[in-house]
């Protein structure tokens, strides 16, 4: 059913849009719940006079749940690849509102009560977020391991990856304005869709709130589609993924300060317990925390030409002064030193006739020799590698 109103938004989208709300519903097998959501969204767009559509996103259903939207007069997309994201992406392509609130289509959420998503819209917010942790979670509607532990901690490594206001990263009711959601090019299928949409916004400084939101038991009889602990590894991984700085940037940094400080402390000789073992792995850690920091710049370059991430204006100065013939430059004088100290470790196993040496000694010289090779020689193939990559850009 599509409630066919006079639709004069203020904005310039009265152009383009038909509607001023689309109510978006994925759908896989929801026949139990499906027509009292329906019918909550039609009481909704005629009680309040709005201008809207209802599309329900079916993601290849095979209980009757296409021929129950058909019959109530709502528009049915049918999404042929697999997945909450997919069904989505399917119904927010051909939804024709100015503004997408999109719902679960289990019963969970009140499609009657959307209003204060709507006046968030008017107001010029581009997405509008659903708190359930706010609004409230009626008994049974959440597992405790969700209520507890998944969302809270999920929500709350998002918020410190990303900078956003958001409390609740995975409510499955939430509006957005359609040109403005488009313009993130989402992608992912799964239920990391949820998160990559908070993600994306925020990273693109888009104006984002939210409202308290009621969260109901699941209407259904059948156990739901989310699966706990896949779908919160997919949600985390995707959050790590789109973070280069947590995921490689700051762990590197760590690791190559720390063991750049011990190596420093135990060169001179022993102290204590610690003595060239020590320095063995103080040299890995500046070895790995090096490759770490490398993979951040490869991931941020990677993800910005692929349009997964918007352009760094620090990253471009950075650029503006490193290039391939510096990084040659500072990769081949770190390999000459580390030559260098190699001949001269192998100058004093001569003076020695080439019999045996003291290790705390011998090793003083051959650990920073080799840490030196190795990291010029990183250096050199990363700027190849890096430069590789700034063609895609350039």
């Amino acid at each position: 059913m599509r409630v066919n109103k006079p639709f004069s938004p203020e904005s310039p989208a009265s152009e383009i849009y038909r509607y001023e709300l689309s109510i978006v519903i994925p759908c896989l097998n929801e026949a139990e719940t499906l027509e009292t959501c329906i019918k909550k969204a039609q009481w909704y767009l005629s009680e309040y006079n709005i201008c809207g559509e209802i599309i329900i996103a079916d993601n290849g259903s095979t209980d009757g749940s296409q021929e129950i939207a058909a019959q109530m007069g709502v528009q049915v997309v049918h999404v042929q690849e697999k997945g909450y994201g997919s069904a989505l992406q399917g119904g927010i392509a051909a939804a024709k509102g100015n503004y997408i609130i999109m719902g679960d289509a289990d019963n969970s959420y009140d499609f009657s009560k959307l209003t204060p998503f709507l006046e968030k819209l008017r107001a010029g917010y581009d997405l509008v977020m659903g708190n359930r942790f706010q609004g409230g979670i009626k008994p049974g509607a959440m597992p405790p391991l969700h209520k507890y532990l998944g969302n809270p901690v999920l929500t709350w490594i998002g918020r410190l990856l990303f900078p956003s206001p958001c409390g609740d990263f995975h409510c499955g009711l939430r509006g957005f304005r359609t040109a403005a959601i488009k313009q993130l090019d989402l992608r992912t299928t799964g239920m990391e869709f949820a998160s990559e949409m908070v993600v994306k916004a925020s990273i693109y400084k888009m104006r984002i709130t939210e409202v308290p939101t009621t969260l109901s038991p699941d209407g259904r009889t059948r156990p739901p589609h989310l699966r706990s602990w896949r779908d919160g590894w997919r949600h985390l991984r995707f959050l790590l993924l789109y973070s280069p700085r947590w995921l490689f940037l700051y762990p590197g940094a760590v690791l190559m300060i720390i063991g750049l400080i011990i190596g420093l402390w135990l060169l001179p000789g022993p102290r204590g317990i610690f003595n060239i073992h020590t320095l063995l792995y103080a040299a890995t850690a500046i070895i790995v925390g090096f490759q770490a920091v490398t993979f951040s710049v490869f991931t941020k370059v990677f993800a910005i030409s692929e349009g997964l991430l918007p352009e760094d204006r620090r990253l471009n100065r950075v650029f503006s002064h490193i290039n391939l013939e510096l990084g040659l430059i500072v990769g081949s004088a770190l390999s000459l030193i580390g030559i260098a100290a190699s001949i001269y470790a192998f100058g004093v196993w001569g003076r020695h006739l080439f019999g045996a040496l003291d290790p705390s000694k011998i090793m003083r010289i051959a650990i920073p020799a080799v840490t030196s090779l190795a990291l010029g020689f990183q250096i050199i193939l990363s700027s190849f590698f890096l430069s590789v990559l700034k063609l895609r850009r350039q």
